[in-house]
Formats: structure tokens, sequence, C-alpha cells
């Protein structure tokens, strides 16, 4: 049986005035039929990567707001978390103006961590956060990325947040100098979670370089599916990339996954072309994958740093 096509709701959204996030955010994951029924444990996993000033190397806090909103209606039980490169979860939220958007909701911001082992499929064991394993339904909120190692990052990467802590460093050290091995565990990292949706902050992206310190990139568009690898497609095409530029999208297609190519998709909405991206800068020749065990040691002195702060 041929499998169906997965629908990928895009719509445009100027800017971040709470009303047209709302409207936005509801509208697509509504179109993308992410309905998930009274009860459901909902994680909303936006990218709390580190406090930056301006908050642009992290998920906008309207846009997670609006997520929360919008499951909440659905009577779900909804925590919002992340495992910050630096600091915990709740620190960097008050940094961006997370936690005051979330206050008034009452949504608790919790840190991904609590590894639990888990071998995969590729033979690396990675330490992935109990908070993720066990919730009923994530939804990976990533921004709009340009990346200096994989050129460009949405929701796939954004699950490897769920990794706890110093791991995600760790693995980085450990596998990313050993051919596509740290792409694949970010896929099969994805592949372990619990049942997940995608919704993304395409309102303003990043370009440049990243996943920090990039230029503001007006997109003017946010994006949902029921499938982060659909909707990274469908966000490689707004940006006009094409396969070859991105490794973590080759990796998908060399598996076959079902989402990673075009034919795959349906627009419910507005289509790639609609809200096409021109002038977007993608980094040219990419960094290595792996960390040098100084950079690691550097990483676990500053996080040990910033938890006593």
């Amino acid at each position: 049986m041929t499998p169906t096509t997965i629908p990928v709701a895009l719509t445009r959204c100027a800017d971040y005035s709470p009303d047209a996030v709302e409207s936005a955010v509801r509208s697509v994951l509504d179109a993308a039929g992410v309905r998930p029924a009274s009860g459901t444990r909902v994680l909303v996993k936006p990218n709390l990567l580190k406090a930056e000033s301006g908050g642009l190397c992290c998920t906008h806090p309207m846009v997670v707001r609006a997520a929360c909103l919008y499951f909440m209606d659905y009577g779900c039980r909804v925590t919002v978390g992340d495992s910050p490169a630096f600091g915990s979860a709740d620190k960097v939220a008050q940094a961006i103006g997370l936690a005051d958007a979330l206050t008034p909701l009452g949504v608790p911001v919790i840190t991904l961590d609590t590894p639990v082992s888990v071998t995969l499929p590729y033979g690396m064991t990675v330490g992935i956060s109990r908070h993720a394993l066990e919730t009923d339904l994530l939804v990976s909120v990533p921004r709009v990325k340009a990346h200096t190692q994989m050129r460009v990052t949405c929701a796939v990467k954004n699950m490897f947040g769920c990794v706890a802590g110093v791991r995600k460093a760790l693995s980085h050290t450990t596998h990313g100098d050993k051919r596509n091995a740290f792409r694949a565990m970010l896929v099969e990292v994805a592949a372990a979670l619990p049942p997940t949706a995608a919704l993304v902050d395409g309102i303003v992206g990043m370009d440049r370089t990243g996943p920090s310190g990039g230029d503001a990139f007006p997109l003017g568009m946010v994006g949902a599916a029921q499938s982060a690898v659909a909707l990274d497609t469908a966000v490689y095409a707004v940006l006009g990339a094409a396969p070859e530029m991105i490794p973590l999208w080759g990796e998908l297609r060399t598996r076959r996954t079902h989402g990673a190519f075009a034919e795959q998709l349906s627009y419910p909405l507005l289509a790639p072309e609609e809200v096409a991206a021109k002038g977007f800068r993608f980094p040219g020749a990419l960094t290595p994958e792996t960390f040098h065990p100084l950079r690691l040691l550097r990483s676990a002195i500053k996080r040990w740093w910033m938890a006593r702060s």
C-alpha cells in the first residue's frame, strides 16, 4: 500500500503580536490535523538554546504561548520543556520572556533531565530525558535557523534537546567524527520519542550563521504537521534548499523516511512557493560535527557554574 501524503499547513504571520500569532498557530495546527484527546499529556518542546540577548536563538515566547493555548483548549495537560546548552530551562525562559508569557496560563517550564539510557538501532546509547519519553504527545516547536554544522535546522534537530544535559555535547564528541554517525543519531533519537507533532516559528528566522549569533531574517510564516520530518521538508522548500545542502535531510532521504520527499506532502493552506523566502543566507563550508574534548570540558564547567548561579 502506498503511504498517504502528509498534510503540512503553512500560513503567513507578519509579526509576533499575540492575536496574530494565536490565530496563525491555531490555523496551521488545526489544518494539519493535530487534534489530541482531552487529558492527553502534551510536552511542548521549544528551542531554548541559551539566554542570548534578544532571544533570537530561541523559539519566540508568543509562538510557545499560542501552542500551549491550543492544546489547553483541547483539555490537554501541557508542560513546556527543553534541555538548554547552558543553564536551566526555567532560567532561559525567564531571560527571554517566556516565563512571563506562560505564568498567566499556569503552564510549567521544566528542564529535560532525568536521563534514561536508550540504545539506538545504529548501536549508540544515549540518555534521553524521562520527561520526554513518558509524555503522550511531544510537540517540537523550533525557530527556523541557520546552523554551521547542519546548514539549517528545524523540527527534527530540535528533538535532540530531549537528550539530557551535557550528554548532548558528549554525543558530539563521541560520534561527531564518525561518518554519518551523528546524523544517524539525530534521526534515531527523534524516532525513539513518543508520537510527535511539529510547529515551526518562521516569523523571524536566523540566517548567516547559527545556532546562535546569526542575523534576524523575516520569513513571515508559521507551519505545522503531524510529522517533524514532513514539516522540515516543507521548510527546506520555503528556503529554496536542495537535499544535498542539508546533511540531516540527506540522511532522512537515504533511509527513505516518509515525509522526506516533496511528493509525499500535501498543503491544505498555502504551498511553499506562496511563502517562499528570498535571500536567506545559508552558512558556507560546514564546521565538523564533533566537539574537541577541551570544548566538552569547557561546556561542562560552564553548565556547572550556571547551575550554581
